[in-house]
């Protein structure tokens, strides 16, 4: 995700700084720090969801612009009544979460739990928290999950997802202990919370005006047909400017190249870079010739002014004010939930073929995001679970997800939510404002980091997304773009994987340290070729990006992969469509 890698040692200094930068939420709803506070403590008159009187605090290894940690005050009133628990979060300021992890570890100086990135075991921060645990940092959460109603699935066959078993939480060499808890994994397998479409969309009255049914686009020949209809056509924009035809993600640019636009001329999943060939061996991208294809396109719609000339490079504030401004013919990637799109003014290409051939859509079994852990130094670490538990619940989910009764929602005749109409009001007119009201379902996740797993929406609250039921006739736009997309035939036909990430196997890799560097150089390579003066200087890019691969051991990490693949325990997710 990002593009420095720091290395395991950090002098002590550097780690105090970085803490001392951390961005602290108020203590609300408690009565002081009661961390001492005894599981045993009498729950004589108190709720069964009572767990003990005490502050829990965590510190979140999340990017700044993706945290959530601040507590409504009426929800952490509630929050206490019902658990004894003043829940209190710090956010480390730093360039890129995985720096302040890395300094946090180092500095051995942590609070009741923490939380971080990690959608699979290929990410970055997979080695350095196994370093941590390795090191008796983290306590054994094994024992203490056991006997919890919601996390004691985690220990039942076929719940979890392969990578997130056998790679991350019950690896081999812990025998049996858990040093991590991998978040955000569906109840039943297949599950999708949402009917969720990341694509690239373009604007509605244009399709319209050009006679173009956005689904028929599948090419990137096609795409670049379009942006010359969409220039030639003088469109124009919300403040009557000119727009340009393909504008960037609605997020704004990365380091990386920001598919799925380009998916018939990228090879691999994005951020793995690995697929397979015709004669079934395992290959890079950097082996084939889908790179200078797509180098060569791009620079013919940025020669062409078809493309933001900043596409990949865009802060996220001019990104998403273009899109809000209608700016951009095409968005090179969003999905269907974003609320500015809640007219339905922008819909979904395609979608896009891969290189394989026509698009399928590729289902995970199961997949998670964002993992938390424990630090051994954390008193009455059973606490801490049973609050994590009791958040994951369906009881924690309502509070955490749709606030309170009465004054978020009230209560249909089956019990499930019915969001009130000036909340969602509230959250079209004045997002900010409806983000104080301190829930996910108005852009608040604090419980998330502990709470969010387990998942399934519809099976909880008889809704798929947040609002749903408010809705007339429970449709709304995200679905029905769905619907529109053909979703529901697309799911019907999906290919459901389980099994590891390409890249999930570096941190066995005996030059896996530096094999990591040269694919991220790879990857930043192929944006600088981009923007290359000549095709000598494309080529010059690209070769020394190869040359980087090979002496990094590229050849032996696909023979590493063809093995892994060739055993059912260690199946490789080998994906073409973004």
């Amino acid at each position: 995700m990002h593009k420095r890698r720091v290395k395991w040692l950090l002098v002590p200094l550097a780690a105090t700084l970085l803490l001392a930068g951390c961005e602290s939420s108020k203590s609300i709803g408690g009565e002081g720090d009661n961390a001492k506070a005894s599981s045993a403590a009498s729950k004589s008159g108190k709720p069964a969801t009572w767990i003990a009187d005490r502050t829990i605090k965590g510190l979140l290894f999340i990017d700044s612009d993706d945290v959530s940690k601040d507590i409504n005050p009426e929800i952490a009133k509630k929050l206490k009544e019902m658990t004894g628990i003043t829940l209190q979060m710090d956010s480390v300021n730093s360039d890129h979460a995985i720096d302040g992890l890395i300094a946090g570890l180092a500095s051995n100086d942590l609070p009741d739990f923490i939380a971080f990135y990690l959608n699979n075991s290929a990410r970055q921060e997979m080695p350095v928290i196994l370093k941590a645990a390795k090191q008796d940092m983290f306590t054994d959460l094994t024992p203490l999950i056991k006997n919890t109603k919601v996390y004691s699935k985690y220990m039942q066959d076929k719940f979890l997802p392969t990578d997130t078993k056998n790679a991350i939480m019950f690896r081999p060499e812990f025998n049996g202990s858990s040093y991590f808890v991998h978040m955000n994994i569906a109840r039943e397998g297949g599950y999708k919370e949402q009917k969720f479409i990341q694509a690239s969309y373009i604007r509605k009255d244009i399709a319209d005006a050009l006679k173009i049914d956005p689904k028929t686009i599948h090419t990137t020949d096609q795409v670049y047909e379009l942006a010359q209809k969409i220039k030639a056509g003088n469109f124009k924009d919300n403040n009557g400017k000119d727009i340009i035809p393909i504008g960037p993600r609605y997020f704004g640019s990365s380091n990386r190249e920001n598919g799925p636009l380009f998916d018939n001329l990228t090879w691999g999943e994005l951020d793995q870079g690995f697929a397979k060939d015709k004669s079934g061996k395992i290959v890079h991208e950097s082996k084939t010739d889908y790179p200078m294809q797509r180098i060569q396109l791009v620079q013919k719609l940025l020669k062409e002014k078809l493309m933001a000339p900043d596409y990949y490079a865009m802060q996220e504030n001019r990104a998403t004010e273009g899109a809000i401004n209608h700016s951009f013919g095409i968005i090179g990637s969003m999905n269907n939930y974003l609320d500015f799109d809640k007219d339905m003014s922008y819909l979904p290409l395609g979608p896009i073929d891969s290189v394989d051939g026509p698009y399928r859509m590729q289902v995970d079994y199961k997949s998670g995001y964002n993992a938390w852990a424990i630090p051994k130094t954390t008193k009455n670490p059973d606490e801490i679970v049973k609050f994590a538990d009791f958040l994951a619940s369906r009881e924690g989910k309502l509070l955490w997800q749709y606030g309170l009764e009465g004054r978020d929602y009230t209560l249909d005749a089956k019990g499930n939510p019915l969001v009130k109409q000036e909340v969602l009001d509230l959250k079209k007119k004045d997002p900010k404002a409806a983000k104080e009201l301190g829930f996910d379902g108005v852009g608040n996740g604090w419980g998330a980091y502990l709470g969010g797993t387990d998942i399934n929406r519809l099976g909880d609250f008889g809704e798929m997304q947040f609002g749903d039921s408010a809705t007339p006739n429970g449709v709304s736009a995200p679905l029905k773009i769905a619907e529109y997309w053909g979703f529901d035939e697309k799911r019907k036909n999906a290919i459901v994987n389980d099994g590891y990430r390409p890249r999930a196997f570096l941190n066995e890799f005996a030059k896996g340290t530096e094999l990591k560097t040269a694919l991220t150089n790879y990857n930043e390579s192929i944006i600088r070729a981009i923007y290359a003066k000549s095709p000598d200087e494309v080529q010059k890019i690209l070769e020394a990006a190869k040359k980087q691969l090979q002496a990094a051991g590229l050849d032996d990490y696909e023979a590493l992969l063809q093995k892994k693949d060739s055993d059912p325990k260690t199946k490789v997710i080998l994906i073409n469509n973004n």
